[in-house]
């Protein structure tokens, strides 16, 4: 209980000498504010450097005393000069480097050196009814330029698409820090399975070369104080043949079909992706056979030399340095003049419909010739009669001049006669006046009867 009376009136004593001290030391600080814009500086090699600082207060005071420091860790450090009002006592070591104009406290190094790379402690003192400091620490970095980076390509010559590695190597003759970076076809390199980099990335790795590697590869190397890019290379990679297809000039083309107008000559090229560029070899099929045509990129075809009417052709491109070679086969149709014209006319016929069209008209044609052959025309015309109704016999019965219609029925051979003196030459074979039509020209056509029908019951 004692202790209690003791603490009593002790703890208010206490806490307000807490507070007041508190309050001391807010105002001593506030009474001088010293800023720097920042706090790590990057310097060029060969040019001056100034060093900004800022500072004000708010109280009275008689003096003004500004302090440089050079920090080199692991040294101590060094004194470069120090400025009372306006009047400055500089090191004598450093005489000549430094530069200071007070009442400003910024500090001016005049050309850098890789040396001068360090700390720079800069305080302050102003004298009033007391002594109030305060102090910056600013970094200085220094750096040499970069030049501009050169790329070496191993190997040089050009390598084969899967069959090889491509290494880039990205050099500067001068510079400090500094940092690589690939770039391709103008735009950042990330790592992937084909792309690879060296720890410091001045060395980049294609691993396996693939057609998707090519383009214009540039190295840009950077430090904190310059950035220069390389001249664009184009590493050669050799691939291929990709994409072979054939194409015409004139000719219509429905997938691996050319219609070609007969009487025309069209002119037939192969294209294919390739480095280097492929040779090109074209041959016709025939008789289960192949015959080679020619060397090249094109082929004229002249429908008058196309031996039938569909023929195969082929296309075949091939690739020295990587051995591959790829082929396509195709038909060449001529067609008879003008429907080629019907077919483009006609939107929705294709020059496949009008050929089929054709074929099946042929097989219908076949078809009836063998019909005909098989079943002669009069034994169509027999059972056409035997099935005559009752009113056809009895109108024939008038104009014949029999009673029975069936009479006048059977196979007739028809003899002309130019002029009326033929008459007399007529057989004894020759039908009565009775058999011939009334009004029937003496000139014109006899009908004789050299075969009768029997009379059926």
């Amino acid at each position: 209980m004692g202790q209690d009376a003791f603490m009593g009136p002790f703890t208010p004593t206490f806490c307000d000498l807490q507070w007041k001290i508190h309050v001391l030391l807010l105002g001593i600080s506030s009474a001088l504010k010293l800023t720097v814009p920042s706090h790590t500086i990057h310097g060029t090699e060969g040019l001056p450097l100034n060093l900004l600082v800022d500072y004000n207060f708010n109280i009275t005071v008689s003096d003004i005393q500004i302090i440089w420091l050079f920090e080199k860790p692991p040294t101590t450090p060094k004194y470069l000069l120090t400025a009372v009002n306006e009047s400055v006592v500089p090191d004598l070591e450093y005489k000549h480097k430094f530069t200071l104009l007070p009442p400003n406290a910024s500090l001016l190094i005049k050309p850098l050196h890789l040396s001068d790379e360090g700390n720079y402690i800069v305080k302050i003192n102003i004298h009033g009814n007391g002594t109030i400091s305060a102090s910056e620490k600013i970094q200085v970095t220094v750096d040499v330029p970069v030049t501009k980076p050169v790329i070496y390509t191993e190997p040089s010559f050009g390598v084969v698409e899967y069959m090889g590695n491509i290494t880039l190597n990205c050099t500067v003759g001068k510079g400090t820090r500094v940092v690589y970076q690939w770039m391709k076809n103008g735009k950042p390199i990330e790592a992937n399975t084909n792309y690879s980099s060296s720890a410091n990335k001045n060395i980049l790795s294609i691993v396996p070369v693939v057609k998707e590697a090519i383009g214009n590869y540039s190295c840009l190397a950077t430090n904190p104080v310059s950035a220069m890019e390389s001249d664009v290379i184009r590493p050669t990679i050799y691939y291929g043949p990709y994409g072979l297809t054939v194409n015409s000039d004139k000719a219509q083309k429905v997938g691996k079909v050319f219609t070609v107008d007969k009487g025309e000559a069209v002119q037939l090229y192969c294209s294919a992706d390739s480095n280097p560029p492929t040779i090109y070899s074209w041959s016709r099929t025939a008789d289960n056979s192949t015959h080679p045509i020619k060397y090249g990129r094109y082929l004229e075809v002249a429908s008058e030399k196309v031996s039938l009417k569909t023929e195969e052709y082929k296309c075949r491109a091939y690739n020295n340095l990587t051995g591959k070679g790829e082929e396509i086969h195709f038909f060449v149709i001529v067609m008879p003049r003008g429907l080629e014209q019907l077919a483009q006319k006609g939107k929705y016929l294709s020059p496949l419909a009008i050929i089929t069209g054709i074929s099946l008209f042929l097989i219908v044609s076949m078809c009836l010739l063998v019909l005909w052959k098989r079943f002669p025309l009069h034994k169509v015309i027999q059972q056409k009669l035997h099935s005559r109704p009752e009113t056809d016999y009895r109108k024939a019965q008038t104009i014949s001049g029999h009673e029975n219609a069936l009479d006048d029925f059977g196979i007739y051979e028809f003899v002309a006669f130019p002029d009326p003196a033929g008459i007399s030459r007529v057989s004894s074979r020759s039908v009565s006046d009775s058999d011939v039509v009334q009004g029937q020209d003496l000139n014109g056509t006899i009908y004789e009867v050299i075969q009768h029908i029997p009379e059926q019951h």
